[in-house]
């Protein structure tokens, strides 16, 4: 295909244009073409423009709060110019709690004030160019990492209080660990407890106490999806993925990605598909 062509729009009464512009740079960078239609503009010449233009996909940009007016009512615009195959994302000053309406009236994904241009780039070239490879959300919480100074000492309450099985219990010598797996729905809790003074969680625990250490997710794809959150500016942990328990794939993200939470991606055998 040839070069992605992006419609970057502001509509309503912004004031100011210069997030759309640094957008519309970045997009261009990316080697997409960019048709920026300036301030102040009504869904209805959005949607026309878009139309004329004969572009892949929507940028829609606002800063004024009236993202729930204004969003969907370009969504109804297309749909009047039989142009509803073109997907719209939006971004700008846009509170959490709207996202949900602004995905249930069409628009394909916001964007936050904490997204990088990166990440709306690599999004556009996964949703509209064939050879870009399609990168799935996570499956599900894989497990759960809690940092116990003793497993023998903790596992009642898990199995007499909880009422929850001890599927195994294994050394895991690479990370200086042993590991309790209780199976809770299609995820795991995992009691995580130093068997080295050099280990991780002797570290976590000298320094915070037993407690939550990390959340896993289960996810394809783990080494591409470890290049894109680099070239995103996400600081990793690995950059590369190591072997981990249950013959999985593992990366872990570094906790100033996610305001202190240790992030794990995990790839088990099924999901890694013929090697």
């Amino acid at each position: 295909m040839g070069k992605i062509r992006v419609l970057i729009a502001k509509p309503g009464l912004d004031g100011h244009d210069r997030g759309a512009l640094v957008i519309s740079q970045a997009l261009r960078d990316h080697g997409m073409e960019v048709i920026y239609t300036g301030l102040r503009q009504t869904p209805a010449q959005i949607a026309q423009a878009a139309v004329q233009e004969d572009v892949d996909v929507i940028g829609l940009s606002s800063l004024s709060g009236a993202h729930k007016s204004l969003f969907p009512k370009v969504i109804d615009a297309l749909a009047e110019r039989n142009a509803s195959d073109i997907p719209v994302v939006g971004g700008g000053v846009i509170p959490g709690e709207d996202i949900p309406f602004l995905l249930e009236k069409g628009i394909k994904k916001v964007f936050t004030s904490g997204s990088s241009t990166e990440a709306l780039a690599s999004y556009i070239k996964q949703l509209i160019d064939p050879k870009e490879k399609k990168l799935e959300s996570p499956t599900k919480i894989a497990h759960i990492g809690i940092a116990v100074n003793n497993i023998d000492e903790v596992l009642s309450f898990y199995t007499d209080s909880l009422g929850l099985k001890v599927e195994g219990v294994e050394e895991v010598s690479s990370e200086g660990v042993k590991v309790a797996f209780l199976k809770i729905g299609e995820s795991r809790i995992e009691l995580l407890e130093p068997i080295e003074e050099t280990s991780a969680i002797k570290r976590f625990l000298d320094r915070k106490g037993e407690g939550i250490h990390h959340i896993a997710l289960e996810v394809d794809e783990l080494e591409e999806r470890l290049s894109r959150l680099k070239s995103e500016g996400i600081p990793l942990i690995n950059e590369e993925p190591k072997t981990g328990a249950h013959n999985s794939q593992v990366a872990f993200l570094h906790p100033k990605a996610a305001n202190g939470v240790l992030f794990e991606l995990c790839q088990h055998q099924e999901n890694r598909g013929a090697e």
